[in-house]
């Protein structure tokens, strides 16, 4: 009964660190703009592209980047994998499809959009080499100016 307690405690404390990915793009731009935060709109390939990858270990992953994100930002991840078995179901494959022809026409990977909840780009970044969570930070954080 104690390992299920702090199984549980362990469990909780994460949840509440951690940025929140939404799962639905509607929802996401609903808590946008009732929290007032800025939607951080991800293209990624996440299971063959490089710089995809290396953007979500090194940043997204980073404790400094979820603890600031979950505080300033709503999330939503734009996937394209390429591998069969991490496909997406067909209805979310087709809003990131809709979402790439609306924001990322040239099919850049990855592409970072930073949005309000009105559905207007404020700015667009990518993967930067060697760039520290804060700093990355401090680029999307110029877009809100």
């Amino acid at each position: 009964m104690k390992y299920i307690i702090y199984i549980v405690l362990f469990a909780c404390a994460g949840m509440l660190q951690a940025q929140e990915w939404q799962e639905n793009f509607d929802d996401a731009l609903s808590k946008a703009a009732v929290e007032d935060k800025p939607i951080i709109l991800v293209f990624s390939g996440s299971d063959w592209c490089a710089p995809c990858i290396r953007l979500k270990k090194h940043i997204f992953d980073s404790e400094e980047f979820k603890a600031y994100a979950s505080e300033h930002y709503v999330m939503y991840y734009a996937d394209f994998p390429r591998k069969k078995k991490n496909q997406l179901p067909q209805d979310k494959l087709n809003v990131n499809k809709s979402l790439a022809e609306k924001y990322n026409p040239k099919g850049y990977f990855p592409l970072v959009v930073v949005m309000d909840s009105d559905k207007q780009v404020l700015g667009t970044t990518g993967f930067v080499a060697r760039t520290k969570p804060e700093k990355y930070i401090k680029t999307l954080n110029k877009f809100l100016k």
